[in-house]
């Protein structure tokens, strides 16, 4: 089975800036392209940070702030105090960028999306150059895939490759994302990793189970002569 990774959503085509890019056309930039927050790359196209609009708008909440005196202040407050003073994106952006790689798994990128509390990625190669940018929105195209390509996938590369299932003996209908499978299974632990395997193909929104089998295999496990006995001895 084929997994989807970063490499496959991400947007190629990124609208960045310079570590001496000034205030002003950071925010042109960005308004331009419109987009909310662009990676700050060095000479090199190495990411150092990443300036967003949140960044740029410490100037305005804390703007005429200097003449006021606080004696407790928290460290958040002084780093977003700081930026209110910020004439370069070297000032004012968020370093170091929490960066993620081409070729890793959709699930580990939404992973590191919810962990670092951020909404989009700079991806990055193995020297630190910026080759895409990855956001929550583009982890969700893997559910724009036609129930057509989801079907096929589940019958080559599930049933026929994986399992070795005879054509024909497992139905699959996919509609809206939603794949059901009917039919008729050997036994009873080929239709469960037919479930569960077709749950991990890319687009896969539900799996309605439908599956009878042959033999319960099952039955097996309890055979064992290796079972504890009631007493918890063999």
């Amino acid at each position: 089975m084929r997994t989807w990774r970063v490499s496959d959503v991400m947007t190629v085509d990124v609208v960045t800036v310079r570590e001496d890019t000034p205030y002003r056309d950071i925010v042109d930039t960005l308004h331009e392209h419109r987009v909310s927050a662009a990676p700050v790359v060095d000479a090199g196209g190495q990411v150092v940070g990443v300036v967003s609009e949140a960044d740029l708008l410490h100037k305005i909440e804390h703007v005429g702030e200097e003449h006021e005196r606080r004696i407790f202040v928290s460290r958040r407050y002084k780093e977003a105090q700081a930026k209110a003073h910020g004439v370069t994106a070297r000032d004012l952006m968020s370093a170091p960028a929490v960066t993620i790689a081409p070729d890793t798994p959709l699930i580990a990128a939404a992973k590191r999306l919810d962990e670092a509390k951020v909404k989009r990625l700079p991806v990055v190669d193995e020297r630190g150059r910026l080759v895409g940018i990855v956001a929550r929105g583009d982890l969700l195209r893997v559910y724009l895939r036609p129930d057509r390509e989801i079907a096929e996938e589940v019958r080559e590369e599930v049933l026929r490759r994986t399992l070795w299932v005879e054509p024909g003996q497992i139905e699959v209908e996919v509609r809206d994302g939603v794949v059901t499978l009917s039919g008729r299974a050997d036994r009873h632990s080929t239709a469960q990793l037919a479930v569960k395997f077709t749950q991990l193909v890319a687009g896969v929104v539900d799996v309605v189970d439908r599956l009878e089998f042959e033999f319960d295999d099952r039955k097996l496990a309890d055979a064992s002569p290796y079972a504890p006995t009631p007493w918890g001895l063999p």
